[in-house]
């Protein structure tokens, strides 16, 4: 039998839908986010969901937030019956910190602590700088920078100031390079790993890690779609990445538990880009870029 090619042989399991797995195969001990508790914004759906089910695969129990309350329920229910884990949906707009204090509250009311927070929550589209209207650049700053830093400043004041805890962000590799078209996510994204560096030396003495996670182009989430990660796929472009594929929402949230977890008890302050190595090689080609944005454009007509 011909072996499978490196590429796809080691491949964790996942699905494009925003649904639970139908298996799982442990890389990292089954019990090593026992009784813990995570709040994960965004966490209803792509990257935020799969984190969820892995971190409850784990023992983990979870909430939920997004201003989609009907979505993180049904996401709620999905995940309680693939893992047999608590988790609890709770309506949260990053942007308005008295409903983070309000989630927060739920949270300790229901489980008694806090021990992870994951800055998931994020907003996104293709736009050329020159036709993106200021509000919306507004906008993308305040759900990604604002909103992380909302959700940290009100889990640290409540709870982990006294107990510790782990925070992690994620993020994106666009400002490396000054990706096209993306000013305004990657503006917020290199903030927020900023941000990360600032929290991990003040609140390093707290006993609290800030980490950053940063995805390049993952299949089955809304940021492949509206960014034109299906494009990329039939054309080709992928075969510029030195992985040569796109990752998957599993490989994501298996960095998220290491960075989130005891697994990386001496790490704070760091990047951990998982990407496949896209920032190295991947062309930044401005006109593609146009073409694809102004073909949507008309489409959307």
């Amino acid at each position: 039998m011909a072996e499978e090619h490196p590429k796809t042989s080691e491949l964790p399991e996942d699905v494009e839908t925003d649904d639970c797995m139908t298996s799982y195969t442990y890389i990292y001990s089954p019990d090593l986010l026992k009784d813990k508790v995570a709040i994960i914004t965004g966490g209803g759906s792509g990257i935020g969901f799969r984190i969820a089910e892995v971190f409850m695969r784990h023992g983990c129990d979870i909430v939920i937030g997004s201003r989609n309350l009907e979505r993180l329920t049904e996401a709620s229910k999905k995940l309680i019956a693939a893992t047999g884990r608590r988790c609890l949906a709770v309506a949260v707009d990053v942007r308005q910190p008295e409903t983070i204090s309000a989630a927060v509250e739920e949270t300790l009311k229901e489980f008694g602590r806090i021990d992870i927070l994951i800055n998931n929550a994020a907003g996104n589209f293709l736009c050329p700088a020159t036709s993106l209207s200021f509000n919306a650049f507004k906008t993308v700053i305040e759900i990604d920078t604002m909103g992380t830093f909302n959700a940290s400043k009100v889990v640290y004041e409540r709870w982990f100031k006294d107990h510790g805890g782990s925070i992690v962000n994620i993020s994106a590799t666009l400002g490396y390079k000054g990706q096209a078209l993306q000013v305004h996510a990657g503006s917020a994204k290199a903030a927020n790993d900023a941000m990360t560096r600032h929290l991990a030396v003040e609140w390093g003495p707290s006993g609290v890690r800030v980490n950053t996670l940063a995805p390049g182009p993952i299949s089955g989430t809304e940021g492949y779609r509206r960014l034109g990660g299906l494009s990329a796929e039939t054309s080709g472009v992928f075969q510029t990445i030195p992985l040569q594929r796109a990752g998957n929402k599993t490989e994501m949230a298996h960095g998220v538990l290491f960075l989130a977890s005891r697994a990386s008890s001496y790490v704070t302050g760091a990047c951990l880009v998982a990407d496949g190595g896209s920032w190295l090689t991947s062309a930044n080609n401005l006109t593609a870029l146009l073409d694809y944005w102004s073909a949507g454009l008309k489409r959307d007509k």
